[in-house]
């Protein structure tokens, strides 16, 4: 059994319940066992490394430290969890004096980064370290004819690593084809929804959720699936105040990708968190009940 070091971060532990459960259950299916890190803090989410840089590159590497000694990767569903922490990795490693500044203080924790564990996006792990065609090969329910907008989002691809194509990305689609769904040309998949700015500039975030939902209904989707918690509620909860704002009429599902997993491994709903969602998801769910033909 495959095993990380799993960093479910703030958001995982209260407003995205339904991310967490349905990774940890589409995780067991594939035989992959996400062990949550020890004693692991919050990240700094990405508004502390503009309060305070130093400070937040130790919080994410105490993390990585914690997943050092347990001797394992660290995979990270949130977007931004992911961002800080494969950044702090990148930048620690390029950067000795810096490394060698945060490991004193790490000393107070008997913890010392080195860099030897990896930072995983949990979609990465599903496509990159599991593969295609294994997730293929548990799914009993495939998801045919329900059309998705995969929403990468604008953390996951940036900044951009190695040989990525940052641009032409494609592989959140492959994965949707791979349990029996038919992934939408979803044109304004990597544009940001707007994250923290719903508490700054509210018209101005509820514009860009506007602009996506707009998206993702003119090219047929039934639902948008995403990878990031920040994108799940701006892109969900937020609904009714852009048909307020905009007079449009939107009833989009948004719904994690791993709970599209689930169901088309033939999870019970109730088990990957659905039914908890403000813009009922019961059109997928019916779908996928249905017998594959």
């Amino acid at each position: 059994m495959k095993k990380y070091a799993y960093f479910p971060g703030c958001s995982l532990e209260k407003m995205a319940q339904s991310y967490h459960h349905s990774s940890i259950e589409t995780m067991r299916k594939l035989d992959v066992e996400l062990e949550e890190l020890e004693d692991w803090n919050c990240c700094g989410a990405t508004a502390y490394f503009h309060v305070d840089e130093l400070l937040a590159y130790t919080l994410c590497a105490r993390n990585l430290a914690q997943a050092e000694k347990q001797k394992l990767d660290v995979v990270a569903p949130c977007s931004g969890c992911y961002k800080n922490m494969f950044s702090t990795r990148a930048h620690l490693q390029h950067e000795p004096a810096l490394a060698d500044h945060i490991n004193y203080a790490l000393e107070a924790d008997n913890l010392k980064f080195t860099g030897s564990s990896a930072v995983r996006h949990l979609i990465e792990v599903f496509v990159q370290d599991i593969g295609l065609d294994a997730v293929k090969a548990k799914v009993t329910q495939p998801l045919k004819g329900l059309r998705v907008a995969p929403y990468y989002g604008c953390q996951i691809l940036r900044p951009r690593k190695a040989d990525e194509d940052v641009e032409q990305a494609h592989y959140f689609e492959d994965l949707m084809a791979a349990i029996g769904a038919t992934p939408v040309d979803f044109e304004l998949k990597l544009r940001c929804c707007g994250g923290a700015l719903i508490i700054t500039n509210r018209k101005a975030a509820l514009s860009l959720v506007r602009n996506l939902l707009d998206n993702a209904a003119k090219v047929g989707s039934q639902v948008i699936a995403t990878a990031c918690p920040l994108c799940q509620v701006n892109l969900e909860c937020y609904q009714k105040l852009v048909n307020q704002e905009f007079g449009t009429n939107f009833n989009m599902p948004v719904l994690y990708f791993t709970q599209l997993i689930g169901l088309a491994f033939g999870l019970p709903p109730k088990q990957l968190g659905i039914g908890t969602e403000l813009v009922s998801a019961e059109s997928v769910v019916c779908l996928a009940r249905s017998k594959p033909s």
